[in-house]
């Protein structure tokens, strides 16, 4: 049965059925031929698959991103960025990375980030000489962050999926997205200097003040989002919610950028995103329990502890397999059917539940933007007007970099694990 759920799952997304079809088809047609299990079974593992509580947070969440990014509050960030670290050596490259940084914590997507920041920004990079094989790689790569900045759908799946903690593992995400945002910043720096590229002029005391006044209500958000959930003020589900409102009233009643038509627009436009994600999340629920009615889980287990024995050879397998998976496949569908499979050796290995989401959701991040189908590739089109073979020289340059920070997060736990455990 399991070859056979394989074997459909790889035809029919070679002829293009959706993700969510293709889950669902192929299980009921491996419990109708091989089982003797009803097929209205498989239907209601798809409604168990959506009916948990943590998944309240996830249309709130959407909701708050748009509503971020048609209410301005994404491009005071920028502003805001540059004005802070502008003047550096590398400066508009760091502003580049800074904002999507602080992006990702407004809107936790990745391609929405390329296209915000990218639209805005790249043309700039050109004009001041970086090169459009670096501005290019910078851009395309910098949308991955935010699959690990809360809020983060992605890591809300992870803990969907093996039933974690979603406060800690956004807490861990905040940690290992700094410290990968600070390893690609370091790169740019090093870049910068042995280019001899310019320095900017220095935003003066009242320029970065004016700047921060402008952008004070949307740095408020990570502020509510990460604060609240940190101290105990608020579940992540009444996070997601109150900053949505928050964000819907400052786009409405502080910087007068969403109308009243835009607004519902902007929840007509949520509403449809949120059933995307939902029904791919019921679709996987149910692959992932045929799967398990094969005993894939359990071979899977006895296959991994048989052949890595230590946490540094199964992390080292997990990562290769990551990604190349994340080359091929949509995070979302991978967390959802990997995630659950590979924990119980994880755990049996002493790997902190916690930390394995992290590594998952960095490899998953980095392969947004690895050739052949990384989503960020395609969505950066628009705004570089470039071609895959015109992309490669500085997307190989950035893969490189993310690659060393994903060895370094994969192997120093605490990067991760530091901000939980003070917390929790």
């Amino acid at each position: 049965m399991v070859a056979f759920l394989i074997i459909m799952l790889f035809l029919f997304l070679a002829l293009g059925f959706p993700i969510y079809i293709t889950l669902m088809l192929a299980s009921m047609l491996a419990l109708l031929i091989y089982s003797d299990i009803s097929p209205m079974i498989a239907v209601q593992r798809a409604f168990g698959g959506i009916d948990k509580f943590v998944l309240m947070s996830l249309p709130f969440f959407i909701l708050g991103a748009n509503a971020m990014d048609v209410g301005g509050l994404s491009t005071r960030i920028i502003k805001w960025a540059r004005a802070m670290v502008g003047h550096l050596r590398g400066g508009l490259a760091m502003t580049v990375q800074t904002s999507a940084m602080m992006f990702g914590a407004l809107s936790g997507s990745s391609p929405a980030t390329v296209v915000a920041i990218g639209r805005i920004l790249y043309p700039e990079l050109i004009r001041q000489g970086y090169g459009k094989h670096f501005a290019s790689g910078l851009v395309i790569q910098s949308g991955s962050v935010s699959l690990l900045i809360p809020p983060s759908i992605t890591i809300i799946l992870y803990a969907t999926s093996t039933n974690t903690s979603v406060g800690a593992l956004f807490m861990a995400g905040l940690g290992a997205g700094v410290f990968f945002g600070l390893v690609v910043l370091l790169y740019v720096y090093l870049y910068a200097i042995k280019n001899g590229l310019r320095r900017e002029v220095r935003a003066s005391f009242k320029e970065m003040l004016q700047a921060t006044k402008e952008a004070a209500w949307s740095l408020m958000v990570p502020l509510i989002i990460v604060g609240g959930i940190s101290f105990g003020i608020f579940t992540p589900t009444e996070a997601a919610g109150i900053s949505a409102v928050y964000a819907i009233l400052v786009g409405m009643f502080v910087y007068k950028e969403i109308t009243w038509k835009k607004l519902y627009e902007l929840c007509l436009s949520s509403a449809k995103t949120t059933a995307q994600v939902m029904i791919l999340i019921a679709a996987s629920a149910t692959f992932g329990w045929v799967l398990t009615v094969g005993q894939v889980p359990q071979k899977m287990a006895v296959f991994l502890s048989e052949t890595f024995a230590t946490q540094f050879t199964f992390l080292l397998f997990l990562n290769v397999a990551l990604l190349i998976i994340g080359m091929f496949l949509d995070s979302t569908i991978a967390l959802v059917v990997i995630a659950p499979l590979i924990l119980p050796t994880a755990l049996q290995l002493g790997i902190d539940p916690i930390h394995l989401g992290i590594i998952m959701v960095l490899n998953l991040a980095i392969g947004t933007f690895t050739p052949p189908f990384g989503l960020n590739i395609f969505v950066s089109n628009s705004v570089t007007g470039l071609q895959l073979r015109e992309l490669l020289p500085g997307l190989m340059a950035f893969i490189a970099v993310s690659l060393l920070a994903l060895a370094i997060v994969t192997y120093v736990p605490q990067i991760s694990l530091f901000l939980p455990d003070l917390i929790y």
